[in-house]
């Protein structure tokens, strides 16, 4: 195993029954820039590959004429995953450049980003790229009423690509229909399956870092909302009012930022983490930052984490740019956010604040943003 092979990018691709994932997975592979990339699918079927087939490699494992190669989730997905590094490693594949995952659509895709950021093997194989969430424009919004797991899809997803909107009757409805999917996550660039720019460069390489390049990309990875919210107390505020509100789940759902302005001592970091993941892990859908250390301010340490699952930090050589300081992104189902607000306050020795409004903070360090809607 050489140095330059690792970690592979994977991309988790999900989205609820009949999204339009699968159409979208097809017309990926076309493109060139996928070939060496392998495909985790749950059933051959669904994805067009018998005119690319060669030859049934082993059980669940086919190699395909572009270069691609696919297989089933037959047991595990880490079983799955260990099996191509594996294969990489004794030459039985040639290349191995990235990994897509497409999950079924009933998927929680809080597993699936588990099994590659909690195994102390695959960890070191593998950096997770980002998440892919397939909405379907006309069922979108009955979907996202009935299936609260297809509001955490688009709620934890990097990319979000509606599809089918080229069958949309009613405009009003599709307008609608992007406005609550912002709503419920304001940092993922939505996009349009049915354009021709909404290809492999606009949907992969959307994790914190290139390796290969060692660029950083904070605030593409943060999200926008995580740069301006220290300054942007009230954004959310004038673009929502205009929003549904009652939805049956968005209202399960928040996404907030929290900043400190300075060094912070990475004990009070990892007791931050520690109890949060202790009091609240099942419901932190995904939490991802960057902070700068107290005991090493001039390179900031990387976090991110699914639930009670923290991949293992990562130093940066440098600052990316010249926005230092501590800034936390999470995307919460259910979670008590005031909790979350004197529980980041007490550890970075901040004020506390009575309630997590935007009056009771606008004059406070910490920025809230993504408030209750």
């Amino acid at each position: 195993m050489t140095e330059s092979l690792y970690p592979i990018p994977v991309s988790v691709l999900t989205g609820f029954l009949g999204a339009g994932k699968t159409t979208l997975l097809n017309r990926l592979l076309k493109d060139p820039a996928l070939a060496d990339t392998a495909v985790i699918i749950n059933e051959f079927g669904d994805v067009a590959i018998d005119h690319l087939l060669v030859e049934q490699a082993s059980d669940g494992i086919i190699q395909l004429s572009d270069g691609c190669l696919c297989c089933t989730v037959r047991g595990e997905l880490v079983d799955t995953l260990a099996d191509l590094v594996d294969r990489l490693q004794t030459g039985k594949i040639a290349r191995l450049k990235r990994i897509v995952i497409e999950t079924t659509g009933l998927a929680d895709p809080a597993p699936v980003l588990q099994s590659i950021m909690g195994h102390p093997a695959l960890v070191q194989a593998f950096r997770l790229d980002g998440v892919i969430a397939a909405v379907d424009a006309v069922n979108g919004d009955a979907t996202l009423d009935a299936h609260v797991e297809a509001v955490k899809q688009v709620a934890v997803a990097d990319r979000i690509v509606l599809a089918k909107t080229d069958l949309v009757k009613d405009e009003e409805a599709l307008f609608g229909l992007r406005a609550r999917l912002r709503n419920i996550n304001p940092s993922a660039p939505l996009l349009d399956a049915s354009e021709e720019t909404t290809g492999v460069a606009e949907l992969f390489e959307c994790g914190l870092y290139d390796p290969l390049t060692k660029t950083a990309d904070v605030r593409r990875w943060l999200g926008e909302e995580a740069d301006h919210a220290a300054h942007h107390h009230d954004h959310g505020d004038h673009h929502h009012h205009h929003h549904d509100h009652d939805h049956r789940h968005d209202d399960r759902i928040r996404s907030f930022t929290l900043v400190h302005e300075g060094p912070v001592p990475f004990s009070s970091i990892e007791m931050f983490l520690d109890l949060l993941r202790s009091a609240h892990g099942e419901n932190l859908l995904r939490l991802k930052g960057i902070i700068e250390i107290a005991e090493d301010p001039a390179r900031p340490l990387v976090v991110h984490g699914v639930q009670k699952l923290l991949h293992p930090p990562v130093r940066l050589p440098a600052w990316p740019d010249e926005v230092r300081g501590t800034r936390l992104v999470l995307i919460t189902l259910d979670m008590p956010q005031d909790y979350v607000v004197r529980l980041f306050a007490a550890v970075t020795n901040k004020p506390s604040v009575d309630t997590p409004d935007r009056a009771a903070v606008e004059d406070n360090p910490l920025a809230i943003a993504g408030m209750k809607r």
